[in-house]
C-alpha cells in the first residue's frame, strides 16, 4: 500500500492528505466531545489526562525520533551505495583502456549492456519494491566472461586486470547491497507502534478540556499536525527508491558512463 501511494502521489498531495486528514479527524473528534462530554470541556479530567498525555507524547515522540533517523540514515547509505557502485563501474572502464583494442571493446560492451539493465530493467523492480537479482544476472555472467576469457601479457595489463577485478568484486558487493536496500522497510512492530501509536495520541487530546472552543482547537490542530508530519516522514523515509525522495539511477547516466547513454 505503502509504495502505491509513493509511487502514485506527490509529496504535497501525500502531505495534504496525510496531515489534512489527521487534522481533520481531530478537529471533528473534537467538536463530538465538546458536544457528547460536557464535562471534559469544563477540564473535570485535565490533571489526570495531563500527565498520561505528557507520558504518552515523551514515549510516542522518542519513537518516532528512532524511527526518522534510522530511516533516513538508510535513505544516505542507499544513495551513497550506488554512487560508489557507479563509480566503481566507471572505474573499471578507466582501467579497460589499459588493455588491447578487442578486449578493450568486449569490456566496453559487456559494462553498457549492465548498467542499461540496471536503470532500464531493474530500477523500476526497486522503485515498485520487488527488486529481482535475476534480471541483470545475464549482464553479469557477461561482464565476468569478458574478463576471464582474457590473458593479459604485460606488466601493465597484468597490474590493471588484477585492479579491474578487484573493482569487479567490489561492483558486485554494491549490487548486493542496493537490492538489499530496495528491500528494506520499516519491521511490523515499529509500524504498528508509529501508526497505532497516532491513532492513540490523538483521541487523547480531545479529552483535555479548554473553555473555549478557539484555543482548544488550535491545541487539538497543532498537535494533530505534527504527528500528521511524522506519520509523513515515516512513509515517505522507509523506502529509499520509491517517491519523490527515491535515489535516482543518475549516477549511471554521469561520467564516462554517459556514453552508453547517447
Amino acid at each position: 500500500m505503502e509504495i502505491w501511494l509513493l509511487n502514485h502521489f506527490s509529496t504535497l498531495t501525500l502531505f495534504v492528505l496525510i496531515c489534512g486528514g489527521v487534522v481533520s479527524v481531530a478537529v471533528a473528534g473534537t467538536l463530538v466531545v465538546r458536544r457528547r462530554l460536557p464535562s471534559v470541556t469544563a477540564g473535570k479530567y485535565n490533571e489526570m489526562i495531563g500527565v498520561v498525555l505528557g507520558m504518552y507524547a515523551a514515549i510516542y515522540g522518542i519513537i518516532l525520533a528512532f524511527v526518522v533517523v534510522a530511516e533516513w540514515e538508510g535513505l544516505d547509505q542507499a544513495g551513497t551505495n550506488v554512487a560508489a557502485e557507479a563509480s566503481q563501474t566507471a572505474e573499471v572502464l578507466r582501467e579497460a583502456s589499459a588493455f588491447p583494442p578487442e578486449q578493450q571493446h568486449q569490456v566496453n560492451a559487456a559494462m553498457g549492456a549492465y548498467v542499461r539493465a540496471v536503470v532500464d530493467k531493474q530500477w523500476p523492480l526497486m522503485r515498485a519494491g520487488a527488486p529481482d537479482p535475476n534480471i541483470t544476472n545475464p549482464e553479469v555472467a557477461s561482464l565476468y566472461k569478458a574478463f576471464q576469457s582474457y590473458e593479459p601479457k604485460t606488466e601493465a595489463q597484468k597490474a590493471y586486470y588484477a585492479q579491474s577485478v578487484s573493482t569487479l568484486a567490489d561492483i558486485a558487493s554494491a549490487r548486493r547491497t542496493r537490492l538489499a536496500q530496495a528491500d528494506q522497510q520499516l519491521p511490523v512492530l515499529l509500524t504498528i507502534l508509529v501508526y497505532g501509536g497516532a491513532l492513540v495520541m490523538i483521541p487523547l487530546t480531545f479529552l483535555y478540556g479548554i473553555e473555549g472552543l478557539r484555543p482548544q482547537l488550535m491545541f487539538v490542530v497543532a498537535v494533530a499536525g505534527l504527528v500528521g508530519v511524522s506519520l509523513l516522514l515515516c512513509l515517505t523515509l522507509d523506502r529509499p527508491f520509491a517517491g519523490d525522495l527515491a535515489v535516482s539511477p543518475q549516477p549511471f547516466k554521469e561520467g564516462v558512463l554517459a556514453q552508453f547513454w547517447r
